[in-house]
């Protein structure tokens, strides 16, 4: 079991296949191309929402937009395929990411980050339309629009990183930071009520709801955190199945990728047949 918990050796290279910035089905340059757009849509959608809310009088939605976990999640989408549209034109364009020369504690992370936006998206998703949401109410267009892009397009977005690129199942030890992440989450909404006075989350309200109502809801998210990460973790590895297994997809690889590999497996043959050709000369003048 330790295995499955345990973070990859230092002694093993990082993504060597570079699944990270690769897809079965698109180019190199096709995937950076669709990152980049996304994160550019994530950008401004954060910044028009930010600016709309301040322009039409309600600077203090503004003013608490980071108290918001679906706000904090939509920011660490937006610089999620901001970084991996990065990593990934570099491979694309150089036939090295980016991230392969990054430090190791550095490329972790950038797995852990991977994690965190194809998990937490649809825990945001499934939290606001089966909890929050009021359907009675009426809004104006803005609303509708930032209600699909903030708590729609964000698991659209992630299921996109689930499909598309040819990146393994999640480790298991992923499940510690999420669970940290989560945990200081909670002590933010608190921190919130503390210093501005007003619970993030209605349901995180223990004055208005009995304490175990409020720990029931608690535990419910993590539950729902750890459904979600064993049903994408298992959804990964029936894509690598089917596109790689079954469907023999392994993979589109920039030129320069290629062009490497394949003179770096040529220096190698050409090495062993040296090798072996002084080998046989030694047995023969042995004889």
């Amino acid at each position: 079991m330790s295995r499955f918990l345990r973070p990859q050796s230092r002694d093993l290279p990082f993504d060597p296949e570079y699944r990270f910035f690769t897809s079965w089905l698109l180019s190199p340059v096709v995937l950076f191309g669709l990152r980049a757009v996304i994160g550019l849509y994530a950008f401004i959608a954060i910044l028009y929402s930010l600016g709309h809310d301040s322009a039409s009088g309600n600077e203090l939605a503004a003013q608490r937009s980071f108290d918001y976990f679906t706000n904090l999640c939509y920011w660490g989408l937006a610089f999620y395929f901001g970084f991996s549209a990065a990593h990934t034109g570099s491979y694309a364009f150089t036939g090295r990411p980016w991230l392969a020369s990054w430090p190791r504690f550095l490329q972790v992370m950038h797995a852990v980050f991977y994690t965190t936006i194809v998990v937490f998206p649809f825990l945001v998703t499934i939290i606001f339309w089966g909890v929050l949401y009021d359907g009675a109410a009426t809004h104006d267009s803005h609303y509708y629009w930032s209600n699909v892009s903030f708590h729609g397009l964000n698991s659209l977005f992630g299921l996109l990183e689930i499909a598309l690129p040819r990146t393994s199942g999640l480790p298991w030890w992923h499940l510690i930071p999420l669970t940290v992440v989560l945990g200081a989450y909670l002590g933010l909404a608190h921190l919130v009520q503390a210093t501005q006075g007003f619970w993030v989350y209605d349901f995180l309200n223990s004055t208005k709801h009995k304490r175990g109502i409020v720990a029931a809801y608690c535990v419910g998210i993590f539950i729902g955190m750890l459904v979600v990460f064993g049903v994408v973790h298992l959804f990964v590895k029936l894509r690598r199945w089917a596109t790689e297994n079954k469907g023999l997809m392994l993979g589109k690889f920039a030129e320069k990728d290629v062009a490497r590999r394949e003179m770096t497996e040529s220096a190698k043959e050409t090495i062993e047949l040296r090798e072996g050709a002084g080998t046989r000369q030694e047995g023969e003048q042995l004889v």
